[in-house]
């Protein structure tokens, strides 16, 4: 639907965080005097009036029947499709949209493809890959937007001038749904891997799969660019797509710690900045969807070398009295926090983990804690703590790790240096959960673990590339 279409409609929007800010932003621009109403938290309500002034009726969260008043609701992508007053007022005929779908639509050429649009999605390692995606577009010369997920909404660079030369686009999965309901289809898209996520938000595993891959199942991209190495990704048939594969020995993929495009050695990614052996496969994968457009991927490799790490991700945020603070904030899952354990291998860790409780299934995560090198020391915390800890604590018994139970981040550093000792070692945030409940997203919480180690917290916060 393009944002012309809305004219003479009952549309509203539904939050007022950024998304909505650029919604509204949009929309009071094309079409000044298309009546506009706002759902929002209670909490949100009065900034928002002052925020919008007259131009905009503000209320508090919905109802179904209030929901089901309007032809259009704008939703943030944070708030769940699945949500019962949601779903009621679709059995009415109400249709739900994002920000995501209007870029979408806007940029479609008359055949339902945006050109030179890259779009990058996956349960792990999406924001650094599309950062790094535009990194090594902009050093080939081309004006690149970095945009979408990784904190700058689409509707906020709906038509710059200049135009870029490329757009790479990081998607949630609460947005690669949006891709496929716009109608149009990207030139490229990536996707990394797929595991369990957002449950609560989704409603079941198998509708979180579901709505990830349907950026490419009913997105329909021209090209896809898919993980050999992920069997959800693997067993894929797109009929609609041409199929580049990654981490496969007649694509791009990793021997040890060399890049090759099949037989060719390319690239040693042992001493590049990218944190962690995940980071540096997904290379592979960016390399690939270069190639796709059509450029030099074997000349731009090499680029990688002045590539500058994302915040929260696996960030060394610096050392005092022996103790190396890491700060992988981003972790939401289990799998990122094994990831990341994986990266300080044979050092001594004692890691964080724990935050909002959605359901995520820890036994895989336990499992490998029983069977693999785990980390000198667990300290759980926040709301799924104590779910960890119980599950964990055969383990401890056995005497696999120290483990400690902490009510919030603060204590938890406090007994994860306890637990370090004299001797030091890596003190790892890799919680494996949201951080909903305590902090407002995930950058809050890194910034917290900064101020908390000592050092300034905005120092470390700042996305290196993000825009255009």
């Amino acid at each position: 639907m393009k944002i012309s279409q809305l004219e003479g409609k009952r549309v509203a929007l539904w939050g007022w965080g950024r998304e909505g800010r650029a919604a509204y932003a949009v929309l009071r621009a094309r079409l000044p005097a298309l009546p506009l109403t706002l759902f929002c938290p209670a909490a949100e309500v009065d900034a928002a009036r002052t925020e919008a002034g007259a131009g905009l009726e503000v209320h508090g969260e919905p109802s179904a029947d209030q929901l089901a008043g309007f032809d259009v609701v704008i939703k943030s992508p944070g708030i769940s499709p699945y949500l019962p007053v949601a779903q009621a007022a679709l059995a009415q005929g109400t249709q739900f949209i994002g920000g995501t779908a209007l870029w979408f639509a806007e940029h479609a050429a008359a055949d339902g493809t945006v050109g030179n649009t890259i779009c990058v999605t996956g349960t792990k390692g999406k924001s650094t890959t599309t950062s790094l995606l535009a990194h090594l577009l902009r050093a080939a010369g081309h004006r690149t937007g970095l945009v979408g997920n990784i904190g700058l909404p689409l509707l906020e660079v709906l038509d710059p001038r200049p135009a870029p030369a490329y757009w790479a686009v990081e998607l949630s999965s609460y947005q690669t749904g949006e891709v496929a309901r716009s109608g149009a289809h990207p030139q490229v898209a990536v996707v990394l891997n797929i595991f369990p996520e957002h449950l609560d938000w989704h409603g079941s595993e198998q509708r979180y799969i579901q709505d990830k891959l349907a950026l490419v199942t009913e997105g329909a991209p021209r090209i896809a660019v898919l993980n050999a190495a992920d069997p959800q990704l693997a067993a894929l048939s797109l009929p609609g797509s041409q199929v580049i594969w990654f981490n496969q020995p007649r694509g791009w993929h990793m021997r040890g710690d060399i890049v090759h495009r099949g037989e060719q050695p390319v690239f040693d990614s042992s001493d590049t900045p990218l944190p962690g052996r995940h980071n540096r496969g997904n290379l592979c994968a960016v390399l690939a969807a270069i190639e796709a457009l059509g450029l030099d991927a074997v000349a731009l490799a090499p680029a990688v070398q002045s590539f500058r790490p994302l915040p929260n991700r696996l960030q060394r945020i610096g050392a005092r009295e022996g103790v190396v603070y890491v700060n992988d904030s981003i972790s939401t899952t289990p799998h990122a926090s094994l990831a990341a354990l994986d990266c300080f291998a044979g050092q001594r860790i004692a890691l964080l983990v724990g935050g909002h409780d959605r359901g995520l299934d820890w036994s895989d995560f336990v499992q490998h804690m029983a069977h693999d090198q785990p980390p000198l020391e667990i300290v759980t915390m926040g709301a799924n703590g104590p779910r960890i800890n119980a599950l964990l604590q055969p383990l401890a018994d056995a005497g696999r790790f120290g483990l400690h139970a902490a009510q919030d981040l603060a204590e938890a550093m406090n007994l994860a240096r306890a637990a370090l000792g004299a001797a030091g070692g890596v003190l790892l945030l890799s919680p494996g959960a949201p951080s909903y409940g305590v902090y407002r997203d995930y950058v809050a919480r890194g910034r917290h673990f900064a101020e908390l180690a000592g050092f300034d917290p905005d120092l470390i916060s700042a996305i290196p590339g993000i825009g255009l």
